[in-house]
């Protein structure tokens, strides 16, 4: 919600110097690096200046070593640790580039482990994410992604967001459906509805991870437009709507890192399997 008033207090500034003070900021999620990157990469194509400064130590060290801070002036760091998902901003047409970025970065993140027809799944299903963006959202300005791994509180967050249209306004320009920026996500991640035509598969590529995430006890948090949408970890849905519209849409898919079970696909069991 801080991020969205930010984006329009900063919505107002054209050709100003802008200076970001994080002073106060004791504690930065770095997978939120995604939209706030994408907020502040918005602001710079009014010609604004943005510089980020007065850091947590804590704060500034995460957001060196993921590379978001190198956006703004800030060297590199090794991530020594190996906890990050290293902040990009991607050009729609970059999906080899990111299919590549996933096999690079999510693997050995604290993912559950999988069979290989699973992980193949699993990884198809966040790349559509990516391509839903892409075709969908009509974005000009690109694609953020970030994630980090928090070793100590067990679970992996892995964050994609884009400057597009919004899944309200694409359902109500291909469907003619006029919903609520909450009931629109809802709409979109049942997996028989889609904005898609022809023989393509539909929904937000959610079908598979909803499943895996309802058994992980992890956790999906959708913002698009005004509306918030999220599976808890028990499963439950909790929709509800902000004051001021996100300009574009965020996925965040939290995974519990604790979880020591193996998955599979049904299609994998073999018959003496289940003795």
């Amino acid at each position: 919600m801080q991020l969205i008033e930010l984006d329009s207090k900063l919505a107002e500034c054209l050709i100003e110097d802008i200076e970001i003070d994080m002073s106060n900021v004791n504690w930065f999620a770095a997978n939120m690096c995604s939209p706030l990157g994408a907020i502040l990469y918005k602001s710079s194509q009014n010609l604004n200046t943005v510089s980020i400064t007065n850091f947590n130590p804590k704060v500034e060290s995460i957001l060196t070593r993921n590379g978001f801070l190198c956006n703004y002036g800030r060297p590199a760091k090794v991530d020594a640790q190996e906890t990050t998902i290293k902040y990009f901003r991607l050009e729609p047409a970059d999906d080899r580039f990111f299919g590549d970025y996933m096999e690079k970065y999510l693997v050995g993140k604290g993912i559950p482990q999988m069979s290989a027809g699973l992980t193949k799944k699993f990884m198809e299903s966040i790349f559509e994410i990516f391509s839903n963006a892409a075709i969908h959202s009509n974005t000009e300005l690109g694609i953020f992604t970030c994630g980090q791994y928090f070793p100590n509180k067990h679970r992996l967050d892995f964050t994609i967001a884009d400057l597009g249209m919004g899944i309200r306004r694409n359902i109500f320009e291909t469907r003619g459906l006029d919903l609520s920026a909450e009931n629109a996500i809802d709409w979109a991640v049942k997996g028989k509805n889609t904005t898609k035509t022809g023989n393509i598969p539909g929904g937000l590529g959610l079908k598979l991870l909803r499943e895996f995430i309802e058994l992980n006890t992890g956790r999906i948090q959708i913002i698009s437009d005004k509306g918030y949408w999220e599976q808890q970890n028990d499963a439950q849905i909790v929709t509800r709507s902000f004051e001021h519209a996100f300009p574009g849409t965020v996925v965040n898919i939290e995974i519990n890192a604790s979880d020591t079970r193996s998955y599979c696909l049904k299609s994998e069991l073999q018959s003496d399997d289940i003795f």
